[in-house]
């Protein structure tokens, strides 16, 4: 349900995208101060005019580029996402697995350490962010996500693309999401014996869909 008064309701973050070095200057910063402002106060509390005074700027700016926090809480949400992916993406590239099991752990990882670290991310939960259509109007958040993980293990490990290879992706992200945020409510940097869990359970569920009896050990 989406926590948002409808007059925020927005399908398009930015009112238009700025074509100067300058511009985007200015818009980055509008989004790293709506970043750290969510970690500080939470979205609740959160306004443009906080967005503005925290990122220099004057408020007009923000409204030249965003309708309302909504949008602004939005364009954070996709960098976030684009990052997520693209980290991903390079430890694919730079470190060696043994197959789609370890690069499920990698994923998982990943995720942990942007929560830790990446300012806004972790109020911003992938699942149950602002709303549950903050990607993608016609998407829930995390099939947005499962889509994009879902091609990087295709390009990368060879899987047989299908119909139920999406459905299987798509409850292995939502299982991990729940326990994943477990994890992150027992322990703000995420308790440790929860995210071993977290990693069990989606290679063991996995590894019946695919055929695959890897390790159980998570590591």
């Amino acid at each position: 349900m989406s926590i948002v008064p409808a007059e925020e309701s927005c399908q398009a973050p930015l009112r238009r995208r700025p074509t100067q070095r300058r511009s985007a200057r200015r818009v980055e910063r509008m989004l790293d101060a709506c970043a750290d402002l969510l970690d500080e106060i939470g979205y609740d509390a959160l306004s443009t005019t906080r967005i503005a005074e925290r990122a220099g700027v004057a408020i007009g700016s923000v409204y030249q580029f965003f309708p309302d926090k909504r949008a602004i809480a939005q364009a954070v949400t996709r960098r976030h996402v684009e990052s997520f992916v693209s980290r991903v993406g390079n430890r694919f590239l730079s470190e060696d697995y043994a197959g789609w099991w370890e690069a499920i752990d990698a994923i998982i990882d990943e995720y942990v350490e942007m929560h830790r670290t990446v300012p806004g991310f972790r109020s911003l939960h992938f699942g149950d962010v602002v709303d549950l259509n903050l990607l993608d109007p016609e998407s829930d958040n995390n099939t947005v996500i499962a889509g994009r993980l879902r091609g990087l293990l295709l390009q990368e490990y060879g899987l047989t693309d299908s119909e139920e290879f999406d459905l299987a992706i798509l409850v292995a992200v939502e299982a991990g999401d729940a326990v994943l945020k477990l994890a992150f409510r027992r322990d703000p940097n995420g308790a440790p014996e929860l995210v071993a869990e977290a990693k069990s359970l989606i290679r063991g569920y996995l590894s019946r869909q695919f055929g695959r009896d890897p390790d159980p050990d998570p590591g």
